[in-house]
């Protein structure tokens, strides 16, 4: 390798490396100021755009062996009240549980509470058909009371999940503009006391909800599988099965509305809090299944491409959203590879020219430390500034500790690779925590 050769792949190293704080530094000044104005003008679109407002709103809840968190995730969803007192009907999907939870649920008796108990073999074929079994019921439900299925909405709350007291109030607003068929509203975290807890709750409460505001002005808003609300006029027009057997069934539901020119719309305004995964190895899983569900999302680069549908910034957006993990997988394997060539070659006496003495490879690594430190600090002051409910040491600790987190994805994402190229699918339900009971 020639010396010109040698600082060309430097520079190109120096230059992918730097790319994550600036664009960070960008995200957080659209986060910071143009929330509030984009937010205006959303109210605006919606109250102009018709009269679309839901009358009817359906809590589902997938519950897999969830005795631990179900009697608060229903209870909290039993007082969640719309526009002019308007009650939303829950619905529980006991997807063939074998622990507690359906005497859990058979000791909650509430009018407004419906639970579904699918049995094995039906049962335990993914969140996806559990949901498609709710979603059939409620459109039966709908078409024997004579409602229009455009003002019926479907809201998914996991088994963990509880939402704020305005989620539906906010639902309600956006939706008055006919053209949104969607809505996912922002996601924080319950026992973020913890390490592990604040470092998620620092990554869905500040960088998740700087990139969704972001997609909210490009109309690429992404659904999550934990507070997103559907129309079933929309629902409807996806099938008999909107939610598919993916991994990520709600990202691949959130593309399917797009490609279909369906709008999405994103509140932080409301929120849906869950629970953190607070073991390393369980959080792995989690994450590796969330990458093999991307990875599976990649069929649709295609139809996105020649969608005349999808606008040519938001494409840019999705794009990067679908291969940006892969992507930054392949870089750090990249810089990774170059550090270790540079240390070898001062090691054997035949030092590469990009890295000619220790002392440059110490400061290339003293910049890999600064430049992956960095966004993590940035982030915390905009947790801060923004959510106001956490203390500025607890979250300064998570954001020390968020390039950790960052190599625990990556981890993931190769683990994911290795599960696709296997053709493995099945995976174990990720574990509660035992909370305070709620009050019913």
């Amino acid at each position: 390798m020639s010396a010109s050769e040698s600082w060309l792949i430097a520079v190109a190293g120096y230059a992918v490396l730097l790319a994550w704080p600036i664009s960070t530094v960008i995200l957080v000044w659209f986060a910071v100021r143009y929330v509030g104005t984009h937010r205006a003008k959303v109210v605006n679109r919606a109250v102009a755009g018709g009269d679309g407002r839901p009358e009817h709103f359906w809590i589902i809840v997938p519950a897999l062996n969830e005795e631990a968190v179900v009697a608060n995730t229903v209870n909290a969803a039993l007082g969640l009240r719309g526009p002019s007192g308007t009650l939303a009907r829950v619905l529980v999907v006991d997807d063939g549980s074998d622990d507690r939870t359906p005497e859990v649920l058979a000791a909650i008796d509430h009018p407004r509470l419906h639970v579904m108990r699918r049995e094995l073999p039906e049962a335990r074929q993914g969140k996806g058909e559990a949901l498609n079994a709710a979603y059939r019921y409620i459109a039966q439900q709908t078409a024997e009371a004579g409602v229009r299925p455009d003002r019926v909405v479907l809201g998914i709350i996991d088994g963990d999940g509880q939402g704020s007291e305005n989620i539906l109030v906010e639902v309600n607003r956006l939706m008055r503009d006919t053209k949104v068929g969607a809505v996912q509203v922002q996601v924080r975290i319950r026992n973020r006391n913890k390490l592990l807890g604040a470092v998620q709750d620092l990554e869905f409460g500040a960088i998740v909800d700087a990139c969704q505001n972001m997609r909210d002005a490009l109309d690429t808003v992404g659904l999550g599988g934990n507070g997103q609300f559907s129309r079933l006029s929309t629902l409807l027009a996806l099938g008999p099965a909107p939610w598919s057997s993916c991994l990520v069934e709600d990202l691949e539901l959130g593309l399917r509305m797009h490609l279909g020119g369906v709008s999405i719309r994103y509140t932080s305004r409301a929120s849906v809090t869950q629970q953190a995964v607070v073991d390393v190895r369980r959080l792995t899983r989690q994450r590796t299944r969330w990458a093999q569900g991307n990875m599976q999302c990649a069929r649709y680069l295609g139809r996105l491409f020649s969608s005349p549908r999808i606008a040519r910034t938001a494409l840019v957006e999705m794009l990067h959203y679908l291969l940006s993990p892969w992507a930054n997988a392949m870089v750090t394997v990249g810089l990774a590879t170059m550090t270790l060539t540079g240390a070898i070659g001062l090691l054997i006496g035949q030092p590469v020219p990009f890295l000619p003495t220790w002392v440059a490879l110490a400061e290339s690594v003293a910049v890999w430390i600064a430049v992956t430190t960095f966004p993590g600090l940035l982030w915390a002051l905009v947790h801060k500034h923004k959510r106001g409910d956490e203390g500025m040491p607890r979250m300064l600790i998570a954001a020390l500790a968020y390039p950790a987190f960052l190599i625990l994805g990556l981890a993931a994402t190769y683990r994911a690779l290795g599960r696709q190229a296997s053709g493995r699918q099945s995976w174990a339900k990720t574990e509660r925590l035992v909370e305070e009971p709620l009050a019913a």
